[in-house]
């Protein structure tokens, strides 16, 4: 497998629901965490053993993002988002060119700065229906 560019994995935004995607702007960094919540099916049959039921569980994805302050169009929609507590789709595009898109609720969003510093900021989405791997 090659390596890949950390500045091609871009986190973006359908900002208005039409299906064109804009890149939220000055991110450092984005990541992709995904979870499976399992439905344990342990009976005094299973021998002492945990079992899993096959197929079953809840999945979910956070996709979260951090980097400078950008007072962009991009980031007011992120803003504007979190406050309306909109779900649009989002997407995480790689740098092979594979991309992961998910409705997503915007469940975090933090600004931070240093007196000597530029002004950052972090996001945090969570998965709200079906995730789509291409």
């Amino acid at each position: 497998m090659s390596k890949q560019r950390g500045d091609l994995f871009l986190l973006k935004v359908d900002t208005t629901g039409s299906g064109a995607y804009v890149t939220v702007a000055g991110l450092r960094s984005t990541g992709i965490k995904a979870r499976l919540k399992t439905v344990d099916v342990t009976s005094k049959d299973s021998a002492g053993t945990r079992e899993l039921l096959d197929g079953a569980g809840l999945q979910s994805f956070t996709f979260t993002g951090a980097g400078v302050f950008d007072s962009g169009t991009a980031h007011d929609t992120v803003r504007s988002l979190f406050l309306g507590r909109t779900r649009r789709n989002w997407r995480i595009a790689r740098g092979d060119g594979s991309t992961v898109t998910a409705p997503c609720l915007v469940t975090a969003l933090d600004y931070a700065g240093d007196h000597d510093g530029e002004e950052t900021f972090s996001v945090t989405l969570e998965s709200a229906g079906t995730v789509t791997f291409a």
